[in-house]
């Protein structure tokens, strides 16, 4: 199902679609195993190789479908915000039934994986498209958390990856979102460091200004004190909220723009379109005690043209080897 939002109401009829289009939405996402010796689920989805890489301007199909063009994902010739499901998805509602492995569980992998196109350009990132469009966005996150709620995800995870680095293979300006069935193992961890007492609301006041890059409408960008990335940036209400759905206007606002201006500081900072993973960490369904809601952004390079690399001891046992002290990090980031 395709999505559409905006500041105006969509009027434009949708461009008619063919038989073979339709038909092309046949895998329903993969399944689950359990990992017994790191307490963890895993997703295997092996039709996720066949996947779009990185097509020509032509055959974008993120971009608007045209009469005389290719058939694109979204069958109208102009849109402002875009969300429709993932056809290539590691997650999907009816998920078929998993294999069945001696000594391993199991499940099917059901849930929801979808696409959020940001802009009808080719080109563009969370910066380029302004403040208006990125209010648009954060507004249709609120919109599709509530769905996924309601349609029984545990978990939401808006994200973004941009960069080659990152391995992005499509580079029309967009994100997406996955719907768990279950918290993810990293996210039950904060839920319950918030819940055993962690106070990000204290942790912002403690780290400001020493370690903050600004602050905008009630919301702060700081670099924690405990990154494990270089030049890692958070993005959060001062005040505690459990997800964008509980924050008012102004911080709404406030999100909108440091979603904008940290994209840029990179870009400066590393003289490139910098390659980032970030990610919206909301509390999971139903709420959790004492949780408060950020936005991560985990930069791929430690200097312009270095990629940190996560290798061996990073994969292996999990800890962090961090190329650049967050103190210096941020003084970095208010520079540019």
């Amino acid at each position: 199902m395709l999505r559409l939002y905006g500041r105006e109401e969509h009027v434009l009829n949708p461009l008619p679609e063919t038989a073979d289009d339709l038909a092309n939405d046949l895998v329903r996402g993969g399944e689950l195993r359990y990992h017994p010796l790191r307490d963890e689920w895993n997703v295997y989805a092996a039709h996720r190789q066949n996947r779009t890489f990185k097509p020509s301007a032509a055959d974008d199909p993120l971009a608007p479908s045209t009469p005389s063009g290719p058939e694109t994902e979204i069958p109208f010739s102009d849109f402002e915000l875009a969300i429709f499901e993932n056809k290539f998805a590691a997650f999907h509602p009816s998920a078929a039934n998993a294999v069945t492995l001696p000594g391993i569980d199991t499940e099917p992998a059901r849930g929801a994986c979808d696409v959020v196109v940001y802009d009808p350009g080719r080109t563009g990132d969370l910066y380029s498209i302004g403040s208006d469009r990125r209010q648009v966005l954060i507004g249709a996150l609120i919109d599709r958390y509530e769905a996924l709620f309601a349609a029984g995800c545990d978990y939401v995870l808006p994200f973004e990856n941009r960069g080659d680095e990152v391995g992005v293979t499509l580079h029309h300006p967009h994100g997406q979102i996955y719907g768990f069935d279950r918290a993810p193992l990293i996210q039950q961890r904060a839920a319950d460091a918030f819940a055993n007492g962690f106070d990000l609301e204290c942790e912002i006041a403690s780290s400001l200004p020493d370690y903050g890059i600004g602050e905008a409408g009630g919301v702060a960008a700081f670099v924690p004190r405990f990154a494990r990335f270089p030049y890692e940036v958070w993005i959060a209400p001062q005040k505690r909220r459990e997800g964008p759905w509980d924050c008012n206007r102004e911080e709404l606002e406030g999100l909108a723009y440091w979603l904008g201006e940290v994209t840029r500081r990179y870009d400066a900072l590393f003289q490139q379109p910098a390659a980032t993973m970030m990610a919206f960490h909301a509390a999971p369904r139903g709420g959790s005690s004492g949780y408060h809601f950020s936005i991560q952004f985990y930069p791929l390079l430690r200097a312009p043209g270095r990629v940190k690399y996560l290798a061996s001891v990073e994969q292996h046992t999990g800890v962090f080897t961090v190329d650049v002290m967050p103190e210096s990090a941020v003084r970095a980031l208010r520079k540019v």
